[in-house]
């Protein structure tokens, strides 16, 4: 994800709203150096039968994986727990998997309909963009038809072991995994929910199989919302008092604003720098691996005493 890296840097370089505290850095990474990447796949929340299904499911649940802030919140309730955002998602695919398989097939996500999906996410309160979400299944149903057979476990053997390559392949053909934005005349990539495509069929199935990349260590931080205010909190991100009092007034920020271009680039790069920190500290951990561990402390309320930026976007 060498475009990534240089397009971000070029952001970081210009003068703009948000910037990195080094001395903080230093103090995040080893905060992070005492923790441990949630490494073991998440079966309770998510399909998994060690199939092209699971491929499929996975692909799915990373094409709807984006923006679950607006209010009222969306929830699904999962085995007695009331969940929402992520997990919420992953819960009610599988449940929707569990009821009826045929959620899965390419055929059936190119006729979405908003009722149908509705179903599919039935819970408290509708989720948001349901009708952007129903076009990326649509879109994703059709592409995956004509091109891949139906499936998307093609898609990945395509790649041939390369998350690159994987990558590259699904911001070509599928307009919704196109993460990009125009800042000051020149092109940015962020590929959030492609790249953690390929980190998920990496946890899912250990490294093995379709979760079996030659380049996984070229994947880099997935930019959205709950990292940056992650990294905010350690006071590694630090924004200018206009955007501050935007965000923390919950102020919505337009998709490729440079405020919100700003905010994603420099939370890829605020991790690339603590990988650097946590290799000297003996920690020769992935960027991924660290985009895990700061999510998971965004799990955590101490960690979520500002909030994040607010954006409405399909890509995060």
């Amino acid at each position: 994800m060498q475009e990534v890296r240089e397009s971000v840097r070029r952001v970081i370089a210009q003068n703009s709203s948000v910037s990195l505290d080094e001395h903080a850095l230093g103090t995040g990474a080893r905060l992070l150096a005492g923790q441990e990447p949630r490494l073991l796949w998440d079966s309770q929340h998510h399909f998994f039968d060690g199939t092209e299904r699971t491929v499929q499911y996975l692909f799915i649940l990373d094409a709807l994986n984006f923006c679950f802030w607006p209010e009222p919140r969306w929830r699904y309730r999962y085995e007695g727990e009331l969940l929402n955002g992520y997990l919420a998602l992953a819960s009610a695919l599988k449940d929707a998997v569990a009821r009826d398989a045929t959620v899965l097939e390419a055929a059936f996500l190119a006729q979405m309909s908003e009722h149908r999906l509705r179903e599919i996410l039935s819970g408290e309160n509708v989720i948001p963009l349901l009708t952007e979400r129903v076009a990326v299944l649509q879109e994703a149903g059709a592409v995956l038809q004509a091109q891949y057979h139906g499936q998307a476990v093609n898609l990945v053997e395509e790649a041939e072991c390369s998350t690159e390559r994987l990558v590259k392949l699904l911001a070509e053909n599928f307009s919704s995994f196109r993460d990009e934005a125009i800042y000051r005349g020149e092109r940015v990539y962020f590929y959030k929910r492609a790249q953690i495509f390929c980190a998920d069929l990496y946890g899912a199935f250990g490294g093995q199989r379709w979760g079996r990349f030659r380049d996984i260590e070229k994947l880099t931080a997935f930019a959205d919302y709950k990292l940056p205010q992650v990294l905010r909190h350690l006071g590694i991100l630090r924004y200018s008092p206009a955007l501050a009092h935007k965000i923390d007034r919950r102020e919505e920020l337009l998709a490729g604003s440079e405020e919100e271009i700003e905010i994603r680039a420099h939370t890829i790069w605020a991790v690339e720098l603590l990988q650097r920190e946590l290799n000297r500290l003996g920690r020769a951990w992935r960027s991924f691996e660290i985009d895990w561990l700061l999510w998971n402390l965004g799990q955590r309320e101490e960690f979520c005493q500002k909030p994040s930026h607010r954006t409405r976007t399909i890509f995060y």
